[in-house]
C-alpha cells in the first residue's frame, strides 16, 4: 500500500484539554491524519515530566527542533502532540510520533488526566517508549503505577469480566521500550556483563511470597510482563554538562558526549527497524485516517465518562471506514471512467475494457480500506453501486452514439433528402436512381467511424421512416412494369429485413457483452474477497501465534524463577489460545463458503446475467483453496 504521504514541518497538538479540563481531539490534527492513506508506524513516548522525552522524539524525526524541550523545571508538553514524517526505512509507511504531556506534573496535579494520557498513548501506538531517569529500581517501577491501572481505564470487550486474561490485552497493546536517561551504573550482574534488555528483565523479576508488601512489589512488574511483549531497554549516559543541557535544541551531535550520540543512534535504528505497523485485532493495519478515527472514538468515550472498549471501537470504526471505502471506490471509478472513456465508444467491448480496469481498481480500494464487513454487507453495496454507475455510463454511451449517428445521417443523407424535396426522383427511372443514392449513402455511413454502439439501430430507424417515400417513388416510376415494381418492392422488404437483423445482432453483441461484464464483476469481487479472507485468516493465525509465544515465554520465565503456581495458572490461557487458533483453522472453510454463498445469492438480484454460472464459479474458486 503506497498511498498519500504527508510530511509535517513541525508537530501539532492532537489531543488537548478544553476549558472544562476535558480531553478533546484537535480538528486540524485530524485533518492531517485524514490525508494519510499509508499505513502508519506509531511511536508514543510517555514518562515523568522533565525527563527528556521530547529530545528522543525529535531524534526520531531527524530534527534538532520540533517537540518543545524546555530548560526549566516546568513541563513544556501539554496533552498529546503529533508529528507525521516519512518513515526512513519503509517507503510505504508514515512514521507518526506522539509526544505526551509529562506525567506527575506538580503544576497540573491531575492524576486522572495523567491516567488517560497514558492510556491513550497505549491505545494509539504500535511502540510505547517509557522514559525515566537514573536506574530501573523499585522506585522507578512504583512511579510507573499507571500500567497497573490500565485495565481500569481500558476494556477489551463490552461484557468484560474482572480478571480478563492478559492475552486479550496483548492483542491490542504495543511493544514496549524503556529508555533510561543519565544512566551511570555498570551493566553487569554478579560480575557478569549483561545487555540493557537483560537489565530490564532482571528488574522485572518477581518476588515469592503472599504478603501485601510482596504483592505491591510484584504488581507493576506483573503488569508489564503480562501486557507488553516484546520489551526492550536502552540506557543513555548524560548527554552533556549542565550548562549545555539547558541549550539542547542548539547543540549538534559534535557538542554532545560521543557515547550518548552512539546510544541515541542505536535507539533510533531500533525503532526504525523493529517498530511495527499499528494494527488492531486480527492484524488489521491502520492508516493515518483510521488512526484519527481511533483517537476520536477513544476520546469521545472518555469525555462521556465511559471506559474505552477496544472491540466496540473496532466495530464503530468498521461502519465509518466501510462506508468511506465505498465512496472512495466509487469516486475512483467515476474519475477513471471520466478520464479514459471518449463518448461514444466504437464498440461495447471498448467501453467494457475500461470498465474492467477501473472496476478492478475500485474493488481493490474497497478491499484495502474496509474491515469487519460482516456478511459482506458493504461489499455487496459496492457491487450494486458500481453496477449502477456502469449502467449510467452505458446509457450515456447509447445517447452519445445516437446523437453521433443522427448527426452523420443528417450530413451524409443530405443530398438524398434535397432530391426528395425537389421531386428529382418523381420521374421515369427515378426509383432506380433513388435506390442507388440510398445504397451509396448507406455504404458511406457504414464506413464512417465514431458511430458507436447504435450505428445499425439508428440507420434502421431512419430508413424505416423513408420506407413510405420509397414506396411512393416506386409507384410513380412509370418506366417500370407492374412485375418489376413487385420485384423492387420485394427487394426493399428483403433489405429492410436485413437491416432489422443487423440492428438486432448489434444489440445482441452489446447485451452479451454486458452479461459478460456482470459475470466478470462477480468473479472479480469474489477473487478479491477470497484474497482478503485468506489474508485476514493468516493475520488472525499470526496474531494467535504472537500472543501464544509471549505467553509461553512468560510461563517459561515463571518456571525458571520458581513460580510454579503462576506458571500452572497461565496454562489455562495457553490452552485457550491453542484452542482459539485451532478453531480459526477449522472454521475457515465453512466461513469462506458462507461468504461465497452470501455474495452469490445477493449478487443475482442486481447482476442477473451471472445466475446460470454462479454455482460453478464459486465451486471452482473454493476448490482452488481447499
Amino acid at each position: 500500500m503506497t498511498g498519500q504521504r504527508v510530511s509535517m514541518k513541525e508537530p501539532v497538538c492532537l489531543i488537548e484539554n478544553d476549558n472544562d479540563g476535558k480531553l478533546r481531539v484537535v480538528r486540524s490534527a485530524l485533518d492531517i491524519l485524514d490525508q494519510i492513506d499509508q499505513h502508519v508506524v506509531v511511536v508514543s513516548v510517555v514518562g515523568l515530566y522533565r525527563t527528556g522525552k521530547s529530545y528522543l522524539m525529535n531524534k526520531l524525526a531527524g530534527e534538532r527542533k520540533g517537540f518543545a524541550l524546555g530548560a526549566t523545571i516546568q513541563s513544556k508538553t501539554k496533552g498529546i502532540w503529533m508529528w507525521c514524517v516519512p518513515h526512513p526505512d519503509k517507503r510505504d509507511h508514515t512514521l507518526v510520533l506522539l509526544d505526551t504531556e509529562g506525567l506527575g506534573d506538580v503544576e497540573k496535579g491531575d492524576e486522572k488526566n495523567d491516567n488517560w494520557i497514558f492510556s491513550l498513548a497505549v491505545l494509539l501506538s504500535s511502540t510505547l517508549v517509557y522514559n525515566s531517569m537514573g536506574t530501573i529500581d523499585n522506585n522507578a517501577l512504583e512511579k510507573l503505577h499507571y500500567v497497573t491501572e490500565l485495565t481500569e481505564h481500558i476494556k477489551v470487550k463490552s461484557n468484560q469480566r474482572d480478571g480478563e486474561e492478559s492475552s486479550e490485552y496483548l492483542r491490542y497493546f504495543p511493544s514496549f521500550v524503556w529508555t533510561v536517561r543519565d544512566f551511570t551504573l555498570t551493566l553487569e550482574v554478579d560480575g557478569r556483563p549483561i545487555t540493557a534488555n537483560e537489565y530490564l528483565e532482571n528488574a522485572l523479576k518477581l518476588k515469592t511470597g503472599q504478603s501485601a508488601k510482596v504483592q505491591q512489589y510484584n504488581l507493576p512488574r506483573s503488569c508489564l510482563r503480562n501486557y507488553f511483549s516484546p520489551r526492550w531497554c536502552f540506557v543513555f549516559e548524560r548527554p552533556a554538562s549542565g550548562d549545555k543541557m539547558r541549550r539542547m535544541e542548539e547543540l549538534t551531535d559534535a557538542d554532545l558526549e560521543p557515547a550518548f550520540v552512539e546510544q541515541a543512534k542505536e535507539f533510533c535504528d531500533h525503532v526504525f527497524n523493529e517498530a511495527k505497523t499499528k494494527t488492531l485485532k486480527q492484524g488489521l493495519k491502520v492508516t493515518g485516517r483510521l488512526l484519527g478515527n481511533l483517537a476520536e472514538t477513544y476520546v469521545s468515550a472518555i469525555r462521556s465518562g465511559q471506559i474505552p472498549c477496544l472491540d466496540n471501537a473496532v466495530l464503530a470504526l468498521a461502519q465509518i471506514e466501510n462506508s468511506s471505502a465505498i465512496e472512495r471506490a466509487r469516486a475512483h471509478y467515476q474519475k477513471g471512467m471520466a478520464d479514459w472513456v471518449a463518448y461514444p465508444t466504437e464498440t461495447q467491448e471498448e467501453l467494457s475494457e475500461v470498465h474492467a480496469v477501473m472496476e478492478k481498481e475500485a474493488v481493490a480500494i474497497f478491499i484495502n480500506n474496509s474491515f469487519k464487513d460482516e456478511d459482506q454487507k458493504y461489499q455487496l453495496e459496492l457491487m450494486k453501486v458500481l453496477q449502477e454507475e456502469y449502467e449510467k455510463i452505458c446509457q450515456r454511451n447509447y445517447k452519445e452514439s445516437q446523437k453521433s449517428c443522427e448527426s452523420k445521417i443528417e450530413c451524409i443523407f443530405a443530398p438524398l433528402e434535397e432530391k426528395i424535396r425537389d421531386g428529382s426522383y418523381m420521374t421515369p427511372g427515378g426509383y432506380k436512381e433513388y435506390c442507388n443514392d440510398l445504397k451509396l449513402a448507406t455504404s458511406e455511413y457504414r464506413s464512417e467511424g465514431g458511430r458507436g454502439v447504435k450505428g445499425e439501430e439508428v440507420l434502421k430507424e431512419y430508413l424505416e421512416r423513408k420506407a413510405s417515400i420509397g414506396e411512393a417513388i416506386l409507384s410513380a416510376d412509370q418506366s417500370l412494369t407492374e412485375a418489376e415494381q413487385r420485384a423492387e418492392a420485394e427487394q426493399a422488404r428483403r433489405e429492410a429485413s436485413e437491416r432489422e437483423n443487423r440492428a438486432m445482432e448489434e444489440q445482441l453483441v452489446v447485451q452479451e457483452r454486458l452479461r459478460a461484464d456482470q459475470q466478470r464483476t462477480y468473479e472479480e469481487n469474489v477473487n478479491q474477497l477470497m484474497e482478503r479472507m485468506e489474508r485476514d485468516s493468516r493475520n488472525a493465525i499470526a496474531e494467535h501465534d504472537r500472543v501464544l509465544q509471549a505467553r509461553l515465554k512468560e510461563q517459561s520465565d515463571l518456571l525458571q524463577q520458581g513460580f510454579d503456581d503462576k506458571a500452572s495458572q497461565m496454562q489455562r490461557e495457553i490452552d485457550a489460545l491453542k484452542d482459539a487458533k485451532a478453531q480459526e483453522v477449522e472454521n475457515r472453510p465453512s466461513f469462506i463458503s458462507k461468504a461465497l454463498d452470501t455474495v452469490g445469492t445477493a449478487a443475482t438480484m442486481f447482476l442477473p446475467g451471472i445466475f446460470p454460472k454462479i454455482g460453478g464459479i464459486a465451486l471452482k474458486l473454493f476448490s482452488k483453496l481447499f
